[in-house]
Order: C-alpha cells, then structure tokens, then sequence
C-alpha cells in the first residue's frame, strides 16, 4: 500500500482542557536559600498505579550458532512535534510509551549489505525507537516483552536486566522510565519478523551492524534525519569503550 510523506499542516496554541496525554503544572517552592521560587513543568496524564511511565527496552538478539556479527535495530518514525523523521525516542512523548533499542549480538547481515531493512510498513519515516503504552495491570517487564512483539515481531527468550527508575529531562517534566535490557535468542541465522503494528502505525524497521552505527547516524544526520539524544548517547558510549579499550 502506497502512503504520502507526513506533513505539518498548522501549530496552534492549545488550552490543557483540550489535552489528552499532558498537561502544564506549577510547582510552588523553597530554594536552598530559602527563596520562594515557581517552576512550570509538563505532566503525563496516564501514569498508572506503578508510578513508572514508560520503559526502554535494550533487546539483545543472539545466534546460538554464533553465525552472524554484533549488530544493532534501529526504526525511522515521522514525529509532529519535531516535524522530521527522527533516529530514537525524542522527549516528550505520550504518556507512559515505550523506548526500544535493539541490540543483536552476533547477527549476520545478508550478504553485501551493511544495513538491511524489513517490516517497512511506510517509506520515509524517522528513524525512532519503538513506542507503547503500560497497561494498568503491567510490570515494566511486562509491558516491553509485549510491546517488543508489537513492534518488532521478536519474542524475549529472557530478561537480563531492569534499572531502577530514571528521568530524561528533569527540567521540563516528571516523566520517567525504567531500562529493560531482554535476550531473544536465535538458532542460527538472523530472523527478522514481522512485526504486529495496529491500524495508523507507520514504522520502518532497520538492522546495522554495530561497529557502524555511529557512521550510519552521521549519516542520517547528513540526510535531514534528527537522531534521538538516548540513541546517540548509547552509540558515544559504545564508541568511547571501543577506544579506551573497556
């Protein structure tokens, strides 16, 4: 099915009545100087019960066979409030979403290829991790295993890891998030499933050899593309363990 290019056709100032996702708050304060201070910060709607928003999901895909090389899954995914295709989760995003950086280890691409790209469903999106809501009655861990499979069609073999709760942009919201780092497990090649969109999603899919990455961002970058800063900030770490030898 063909698509057309997504564009912005008006911004408009909107009353918080009007929200659904989030609202504006003003907090009354004391500094450490005992001056009182105001600070206007931007609130998720849909906090649920565990008080966690969101989770980013690190999924490492490993071949039982060893038979490809470390690689990373990456998507592109128009996002309005950027107006560009973005590579990685930007800030402010609906309450409660989900952030997906996918990690292969030991995945071979298909011969001659440094990047391989499946599951398009629209063509000239950015590049951003995948999204989803925590339900009510979901664990952190709960929620990414299930979002994984919507979004990407790979199953968690096992959780390797959960992070306590952190934030991303404590000056402008409360929103937070835990790290959830699963294995999916292969037994042998690299599998790239389809994943189980609903009906208005519109994601392209890529695999890139990790050793790559930081060239295939710059890349991106180069293009128009907007790479998110959690996605940027994994490969300068990876880079940086690359070059001091960790």
């Amino acid at each position: 099915m063909a698509h057309n290019s997504p564009k912005i056709l008006s911004t408009t100032e909107m009353a918080t009545t009007e929200a659904k996702w989030i609202t504006l708050k003003k907090i009354k304060y004391i500094d450490q100087d005992g001056k009182e201070r105001l600070w206007e910060y931007a609130e998720r709607t849909t906090r649920k019960s565990s008080g966690v928003d969101g989770v980013a999901v690190l999924a490492i895909l490993k071949s039982k066979t060893n038979s490809f090389p470390l690689s990373t899954v990456i998507i592109e995914q128009y996002r309005p409030p950027i107006g560009k295709y973005v590579i990685g989760r930007e800030v402010l995003l609906p309450a409660s979403q989900i952030s997906l950086i996918h990690l292969l280890l030991d995945a071979e691409l298909p011969a001659g290829n440094s990047i391989a790209t499946f599951n398009i469903q629209y063509s000239n999106l950015p590049m951003s991790i995948y999204l989803g809501l925590i339900d009510e009655s979901e664990t952190a861990e709960q929620a990414a295993i299930r979002e994984l499979y919507e979004e990407t069609g790979y199953k968690a073999t096992r959780t390797l890891q959960i992070s306590p709760i952190v934030v991303s942009d404590p000056g402008m919201t409360n929103a937070n998030m835990q790290l959830v780092v699963v294995s999916v497990d292969m037994d042998d090649q690299l599998e790239t499933p389809d994943p189980k969109l609903e009906a208005g999603e519109f994601i392209v899919t890529k695999v890139v050899e990790l050793a790559k990455l930081k060239v295939t961002l710059g890349n991106y970058d180069k293009e128009g593309f907007v790479v998110d800063a959690r996605l940027s900030h994994l490969v300068s770490g990876f880079e940086l363990a690359r070059q001091i030898g960790i």
